[in-house]
C-alpha cells in the first residue's frame, strides 16, 4: 500500500503509462518525439539492498530537470546506471535513442560527484585534454577550451597549472570538461558544490545556455534554491523510490495554500472558518520575534486543498479584524521536499 508521501506524486507519475517505448511518457512531452533519456522500470540491488526500486522517466530534448532526494536516496547509482557505470538488475535504459550510452558516448558529458583534477597541468590543457577523449581533434580542442575560459572569466589561468586554482575554480574547469566537446545530453551530479554565490550564478547561467541550446541537462542537487530557479521539471527520489515526478508548479500544489496576516485584533472567525485547516503564529517580516511589542501578532493560515485564498480577506472584513498586512504565499520547494520525503526517508540512508 503506497504511502501519503508516495500518494502526493502519484498524479504525475501515472501520465506516464500507455506511452510507446522510446516516446515521451512524461505529460510535458511533445508525443512521438523521441527522448533524450528513459528509464523504465530500472531497480538495482546490491546484495539484499534495494538502491535504486522500479523507477522510471523519460526526460525531452532541450529540457533542464532537477534530480533530488536526501542522502542515500539512489541519485548517484541512477546516474550511473544511466551512464553504463553500473548495470541495473532489471528495467531498460535509453540513452539518446540507444540501448547503451557507451553506443552515444561521444554525445554524453558527465560531471561525477567525487571530483578532481591533474594537479600539474595546464588549465587549459585539462580542458582539451577531456574533450578529445569525447573525439574532438586536438587543435579544435584547445581552441573550444580557450573560448570556454574567457566565456566564464578564466582566461587569466588559462596556462596556470590546476593546483594554482582555489576550489571553486577547480570545479568551474572541471565543468567546462564535461561540455567542451558540446554534448546534446549532459548529467551533473551536484555541480554546486564548493562554488561561492558568484559562481553559483555563473554555474546557473551555464544550464540555462545549455538548455537554449537545446541540450538537456538533468543534474543532482541539495541546493533546493539553485532547483527552484532553473527546473521546467523535478524528479524527487526517497529510499530507491521515484515519489514524484513533475513540474515545479505541480510539485507546489502537493502543499496547502498559506495566507500569512498581521492584525491586532482576535482571530478567532477566522479560525471558525471550514477552509482553514490550520492556525499558527508566524515571525514578522521585519525579523522581529512577534511583533507584539506595537501590540499587533502575524498569523500563519493553511488553507484546505482548492480553497480560495480570498475569503479570508471577505472574512476579516465582514468581521471588522483590521489587517496591518496581507499576502498569500506559495510554499518553497525546500517545503515540498520536507513533506514529500517524509520522516522515515529522511531518517535514510546507506550509501548511494
Amino acid at each position: 500500500m503506497k504511502s501519503e508521501n508516495e500518494m502526493a506524486g502519484a498524479t504525475a507519475l501515472e501520465s506516464g503509462k500507455g506511452a510507446k517505448p522510446g516516446e515521451l511518457p512524461h505529460e510535458g512531452g511533445v508525443p512521438g518525439v523521441a527522448a533524450a533519456l528513459e528509464l523504465r522500470n530500472v531497480t538495482k540491488l546490491f546484495g539484499q539492498f534495494k538502491a535504486v526500486d522500479d523507477v522510471s522517466f523519460s526526460l525531452s530534448p532541450g529540457s533542464i530537470c532537477g534530480f533530488l532526494g536526501p542522502n542515500g536516496a539512489g541519485k548517484t547509482t541512477t546516474i550511473r546506471m544511466v551512464l553504463e557505470i553500473l548495470k541495473p538488475n532489471s528495467g531498460t535504459i535509453t540513452v539518446l535513442g540507444r540501448p547503451s550510452a557507451l553506443e552515444v558516448r561521444h554525445r554524453l558529458g558527465y560531471l561525477p560527484e567525487e571530483k578532481g583534477l591533474y594537479k600539474k597541468m595546464k588549465t587549459w590543457a585539462i580542458i582539451a585534454y577531456f574533450a578529445t577523449l569525447k573525439g574532438m581533434t586536438r587543435k579544435a580542442a584547445k581552441r573550444r577550451a580557450f573560448e570556454l575560459l574567457e566565456r566564464y572569466g578564466l582566461k587569466e589561468f588559462a596556462e596556470k597549472p590546476t593546483d594554482a586554482l582555489s576550489k571553486g575554480m577547480g570545479q568551474k574547469v572541471q565543468i567546462l570538461a564535461s561540455i567542451a566537446h558540446d554534448p546534446e545530453l549532459v548529467i551533473l551530479d551536484e555541480p554546486f558544490s564548493g562554488l561561492d554565490p558568484v559562481n553559483q550564478q555563473v554555474m546557473e547561467d551555464l544550464i540555462r545556455d545549455m538548455a537554449r541550446h537545446k541540450r538537456t541537462v538533468l543534474f543532482s542537487t541539495h541546493v533546493m534554491e539553485q532547483a527552484e530557479r532553473l527546473c521546467e521539471r523535478i524528479l524527487l527520489i526517497a529510499r530507491g523510490r521515484l515519489i514524484f515526478d513533475g513540474s515545479m508548479a505541480e510539485a507546489k500544489r502537493t502543499m496547502p495554500c498559506r495566507v500569512r496576516l498581521e492584525t491586532e485584533d482576535d482571530i478567532a472567525p477566522l479560525r471558525n472558518l471550514a477552509e482553514v485547516s490550520a492556525v499558527r503564529a508566524a515571525p514578522p517580516a521585519n525579523g522581529q520575534v512577534d511583533g507584539r511589542e506595537e501590540g499587533s501578532v502575524q498569523w500563519e493560515l493553511e488553507l484546505r486543498q482548492d480553497s480560495d485564498p480570498q475569503i479570508i480577506l471577505q472574512t476579516c472584513f465582514g468581521q471588522r479584524i483590521r489587517l496591518k498586512s496581507f499576502n498569500q504565499s506559495e510554499p518553497t520547494l525546500h517545503e515540498v521536499f520536507m513533506r514529500l520525503v517524509g520522516p522515515e526517508a529522511r531518517k535514510g540512508a546507506g550509501n548511494e
